[in-house]
This record gives C-alpha cells, sequence and structure tokens, in this order.
C-alpha cells in the first residue's frame, strides 16, 4: 500500500499525565461514526504524521499499524488534542471494518452515526473500493457509464413527474432514487456529498449566494 499523501498536522500533547500515552478516539471523518478507541504514545503520533495512516501504541503489541495485517487501514485526516492536552481526536477514512469481529465500529450499531446523506455517501464509497464477491447494483452502475448515467436520467425525469402532477408521496420516493443514483454518479468522477455539501456551505456563507 502506498503511503498517504495528505501531510496532517501533529497537536501538541501532554504524553507526561498518561505515563507515556494518551487515548486516542477514532471516528469516521465523513459519517462521524465512533470506529474505536485506543492509545498512541509520541512514536505513534509521528508514524502516523509521516506516513498519514493511523498507528497506535499498546503495552502488549507495541507500536503497531491499523490495518497492516488485514488490510483495514485508517487514512488519517485530522488530529485534534482536546481541551486538556491528554486525549485525541483522529478524523480517518477507514478502508474497512475497525472491529477485530468484522463490524464497522468496535461500539457495535452504537458507534454508528451520521445522517442518511453521509451513511449513503459510506456505502457508495466502501462499494466502490470493493472489488471481491458478485457484483453488487452500486457496483454494476460504477463499471458501467452509460447505465449510471441512463439510470439517473430516467429517475429526475419520474421526479419531475410526481413534483408536476404534486404527488408528495411519490416524490419523495423518486426524490430518494435520484439521490441515491446522484451519489453513485459523483463517486464515479472521484468525489461525494461532502463535495456538494461544501459548496452548498460555501454559497450560504457568501452574501447573495445563499
Amino acid at each position: 500500500m502506498e503511503e498517504a499523501q495528505q501531510q496532517v498536522q501533529a497537536p501538541e500533547l501532554d504524553f507526561q499525565r498518561g505515563g507515556g500515552r494518551v487515548t486516542v478516539v477514532t471516528r469516521d471523518a465523513h459519517t462521524g461514526a465512533v470506529l474505536m478507541v485506543a492509545h498512541v504514545d509520541a512514536e505513534a503520533v509521528a508514524e502516523t504524521v509521516r506516513t498519514g495512516w493511523m498507528h497506535y501504541r499498546s503495552r502488549t503489541r507495541g507500536l503497531w499499524k491499523k490495518g497492516e495485517t488485514s488490510g483495514n487501514l485508517q487514512r488519517v485526516l485530522r488530529l485534534t488534542a482536546d481541551c486538556d492536552r491528554d486525549a485525541l481526536l483522529a478524523d480517518v477514512e477507514p478502508a474497512g471494518p475497525a472491529c477485530h469481529t468484522g463490524a464497522v465500529s468496535c461500539f457495535g450499531e452504537a458507534g454508528r452515526a451520521g445522517t442518511g446523506f453521509s451513511s449513503l455517501d459510506a456505502v457508495v464509497r466502501e462499494r466502490a473500493s470493493t472489488a471481491s464477491g458478485p457484483a453488487s447494483y452500486t457496483q454494476r452502475l460504477l463499471a458501467d457509464r452509460n447505465l449510471r448515467l441512463k439510470k439517473l436520467g430516467e429517475e429526475m425525469a419520474e421526479l419531475v413527474t410526481a413534483c408536476a402532477d404534486a404527488d408528495a408521496a411519490r416524490a419523495v420516493e423518486e426524490a430518494a432514487d435520484v439521490i441515491y443514483h446522484l451519489t453513485v454518479a459523483l463517486r464515479a468522477v472521484g468525489v461525494g456529498l461532502e463535495e456538494v455539501q461544501a459548496v452548498l456551505r460555501a454559497r450560504a456563507a457568501t452574501p447573495g449566494k445563499g
């Protein structure tokens, strides 16, 4: 696996208070899901910053890179210290489940978070990175440009018809289909709903754009 390219900054941490280590809470940067809780020391933070992939420190395993054996790597986007500088929040892009049981989060369903849109975005992103097993409908769309654009056009036309007929229930259903197919189409060109949300936030913050 190639090293991640995005350089993150190491926050100032008080390792002495925790006997050389601090607790790190790792969450999915896109969905907000709490993935796991572990520990880091100065060396683990340095390796995380150097490589762009999460490294941890445990008393039994020593310094270890998350996913080095399983392939479930965690690409780090941000490291944030808490107010006392004795705990760390790591925002990551996970390449697979965080838990050794195969669950997305070590906290099970309680750890999953995010809006329906962010969860949808995360599922489509995961499908785009998974090649094993029978192809899902999402993967078939991602692999076939003509099919995904045709389906997006069809769903948009059905939404327009539902709105023209003032059929609220059908409009909601068709809108859900449009959002799903739009998310797949965006993922095929390397972006997702998070980028769309960033544009909307920027427009809302600009006079005359909101």
